[in-house]
């Protein structure tokens, strides 16, 4: 992608990486699949590990959620997840091309990693999740208002993702 994130389009390029989110009770694991074309969470999984399972249930997600019908490019960072025969399968078979960035260039996710950043500094630095249900309701809750129309996006002329998509809808 050469930190080139733009999409004319819904549906283009999904961006994806995982973050772990720290409780009281163990570090649940948060996959996320981002639109890079409005910024919108599409899919996302949380589960207590870090194996495939977990990239591919936000893959489902965002495949079920968007039902693409064009090509989209899925861009992940090189982890064991992203690189398994399971999780290239399942691409292929929902007919969706794999980018991937370089080994060690952490730029090369800066879109995913930007959204992790907003979640650790307005959800999980404020907040003591105690349990192990309470990040799920938590993280679920903060995804949402990821979409919210109060949630502005620089990106999208300071629109949220939601009033965007349905103003620029195909």
């Amino acid at each position: 992608m050469n930190r080139d994130f733009s999409a004319s389009g819904p549906d283009e390029l999904w961006v994806a990486d995982i973050t772990y989110v720290p409780t009281w009770a163990g570090w649940p694991y948060l996959s996320v699949v981002l639109d890079a074309w409005s910024r919108r969470v599409v899919g996302w999984a949380m589960v207590t590990h870090m194996r495939t399972e977990l990239v591919e249930a936000a893959l489902a997600m965002a495949i079920e959620q968007r039902r693409p019908e064009g090509r989209v490019v899925h861009h992940s960072d090189q982890g064991s997840q992203y690189t398994s025969l399971a999780f290239g399968g399942r691409c292929r078979e929902a007919g969706i091309a794999r980018s991937m960035v370089s080994v060690g260039q952490a730029y090369d996710n800066a879109l995913c990693e930007s959204s992790f950043a907003t979640l650790e500094c307005e959800l999980i630095r404020r907040r003591s999740l105690r349990t192990a249900s309470d990040p799920r309701r938590e993280v679920f809750g903060f995804i949402e208002s990821f979409h919210d129309t109060r949630r502005l996006h620089s990106a999208l002329g300071y629109e949220s993702p939601t009033s965007y998509e349905r103003r620029h809808a195909v």
